[in-house]
């Protein structure tokens, strides 16, 4: 059997990153076999797609510039890729249906399928502040991706990682309290991953490491990152049982910089 190690990372800007040197540092380090990035916040003719030549390196960008946006860099040539939710899928939850624009056409989910399974990675939309996302994000968004997933599924096994903007239980931020009913742990956004497990899906972390302070996200301001004031809004799933027996590790990585999220992974024995 091959060990796969897989990352998923929200990079805030994948041109940033590299412009600090994090990104190359990312590669250098972890020397991913797949690794999954959420707002990329680029056009595929903004990135220099020689820093990586290595890798198959697949892009689904936001309509809207500088914003949200998705990809995946492989070593592993890709059977097949696919940008976005299926249409019937988003016209049956009515994605376009949000004042803020179209959900589907903003690069928030890229697939690839490999021989043993499908690799998705997903940005899910922020239900924003003042909670005006939230009806998008609990009633449209989250089960039509669940139901894209799903459907995945019953043609192999599916793997899917990313930003989900919420954070499960109190052990998944530091300040539970203070921050029940607000954007990240609203009921409605933990009923959305509540739903996920319920469907059968693996919370991949949670399934190996039940320690609290395992946090993904930091805020910019009083030096919450240092004192690990966080939260944990990256996540790996698995959507198959048939895979749980070769998951091997679950990992954060804390100690890589370049955004306010850090590099999450698992390793699989395929």
């Amino acid at each position: 059997m091959t060990k796969l190690r897989l990352f998923s990372w929200n990079v805030n800007g994948l041109r940033a990153v590299a412009k600090k040197g994090e990104l190359q540092a990312f590669f250098a380090n972890f020397q991913p076999d797949i690794v999954g990035f959420q707002e990329i916040k680029a056009t595929p003719d903004q990135i220099d797609t020689t820093l990586f030549s290595d890798y198959h390196q697949i892009f689904n960008s936001a309509q809207r510039k500088g914003y949200a946006g998705t990809a995946i860099y492989s070593k592993i040539a890709p059977l097949s890729t696919r940008q976005d939710i299926p249409t019937e899928i988003a016209d049956k939850y009515h994605l376009t249906n949000d004042h803020y624009g179209d959900a589907n056409s903003e690069g928030r989910v890229l697939t690839a399928e490999f021989e043993q399974f499908y690799f998705v990675t997903v940005y899910t939309p922020n239900a924003k502040g003042d909670l005006s996302r939230l009806n998008l994000r609990h009633q449209q968004w989250d089960p039509a991706f669940l139901e894209y997933v799903l459907y995945l599924e019953q043609h192999k096994p599916v793997i899917f990682c990313g930003d989900l903007n919420v954070a499960h239980q109190e052990i998944d931020l530091a300040n539970p309290k203070a921050n029940r009913g607000k954007h990240g742990f609203t009921d409605e956004e933990r009923q959305g991953f509540s739903n996920f497990l319920n469907a059968g899906l693996i919370d991949t972390l949670r399934q190996l490491n039940q320690q609290p302070e395992q946090y993904t996200w930091w805020s910019h301001f009083a030096k919450a990152r240092q004192r690990n004031i966080g939260w944990r809004f990256d996540y790996f799933f698995l959507l198959s049982k048939q895979l749980l027996p070769q998951l091997t590790s679950a990992e954060i990585h804390a100690e890589q910089l370049g955004s306010d999220h850090c590099p999450i992974s698992i390793e699989i024995e395929v």
